[in-house]
């Protein structure tokens, strides 16, 4: 399906309102019970959650859930939801009598896109989100484009609608690499010669509200510090398909995450660096693919329908 979902135990739920002065959501990555996962935070203008969690040297090593979420900071929120929803579901780190689900998360900025800027995503939404990715079952289609919280994002500062898009890639060995993003940056789309011209009628937005949010998963056995550096790798992907990129404007958080069903060839020391940069380069390129998806699969919507979405019209 060209999707993250291709990365078999992955799965991917959305949430959003676009009505009532709202355009704005959630996005839920839901991964295996057991799945390893890191982050690379590089944007200047971060909005995060739990993310210190993920780091190589702190005590857990799995993630129960990834949240990506409009609101801006407000919409952190909306990971108190999914964490509810794992619980309830006894997916997390076992404590006395309860467990305490790892969900990361990471927002964009779309606040006052709908017309209505206390309107952004909370807990209620996080956990409709979560359900609806456990509901979609394995191998499921995702849907991209100006849906969860890819909802109210635009790129370059309004000349392009943004949104989500996804890819995947199978190395030999079976090795699947997947990833989607949420696509709401400061910098121009990066494409081939064919570039497709900036949406009819649209106007820039100030510059310093903005962030593109990257969820890469395989299906590889990796450690929490692989994970880490195949994060890493993902923003060379980023840099490729945004130009410019990691600016002080933009809150650009690449996670990874491995199911650890496929071993890789670890047999000598040489075998394991070709197979981790191989991956790795794999994943970079998987990010840059599912960022121009997400700008045009929201491009394709918004031509057809002749016009921005809602904000457009009321003048935000």
């Amino acid at each position: 399906m060209n999707a993250i979902t291709d990365v078999p135990g992955i799965r991917v739920g959305h949430a959003q309102k676009n009505d009532a002065g709202w355009l704005s959501g959630v996005t839920v990555v839901l991964p295996p019970v057991g799945a390893v996962g890191s982050v690379d935070v590089r944007g200047g203008g971060p909005g995060t959650h739990e993310t210190d969690a993920l780091d190589p040297t702190t005590l857990v090593s799995t993630v129960d859930a990834v949240v990506l979420t409009g609101g801006s900071a407000f919409g952190l929120a909306s990971a108190t939801g999914a964490q509810l929803w794992c619980e309830e579901q006894g997916r997390g780190f076992a404590v006395p009598g309860t467990v305490v689900p790892i969900v990361p998360a990471a927002a964009i900025f779309d606040l006052g896109r709908g017309g209505d800027v206390t309107a952004r995503p909370n807990a209620d939404m996080g956990y409709q989100a979560a359900a609806a990715a456990f509901a979609s079952g394995d191998r499921a289609a995702v849907e991209r484009g100006n849906i969860g919280a890819g909802t109210g994002a635009v790129v370059a500062r309004g000349q392009f609608k943004g949104g989500i898009g996804t890819s995947s890639i199978t190395l030999d060995g079976g090795v699947i690499v997947g990833a989607i993003a949420v696509v709401n940056a400061l910098g121009a789309p990066v494409f081939g010669p064919a570039e497709p011209r900036p949406s009819a009628g649209g106007k820039s937005e100030p510059q310093g509200l903005n962030t593109t949010l990257v969820v890469i998963a395989t299906n590889a056995v990796l450690d929490v510090a692989e994970c880490k550096r195949t994060a890493s790798a993902g923003h060379s992907g980023l840099a490729r398909a945004l130009d410019p990129s990691h600016t002080l404007a933009d809150g650009d958080t690449v996670f990874a995450l491995a199911t650890g069903a496929v071993a890789l060839d670890r047999s000598t020391e040489q075998a394991r660096q070709v197979s981790l940069i191989t991956l790795q380069s794999a994943a970079a390129e998987a990010v840059r693919l599912a960022i121009l998806d997400g700008v045009l699969a929201a491009e394709s919507v918004t031509t057809a329908a002749g016009h921005f979405p809602a904000y457009r019209q009321q003048g935000e």
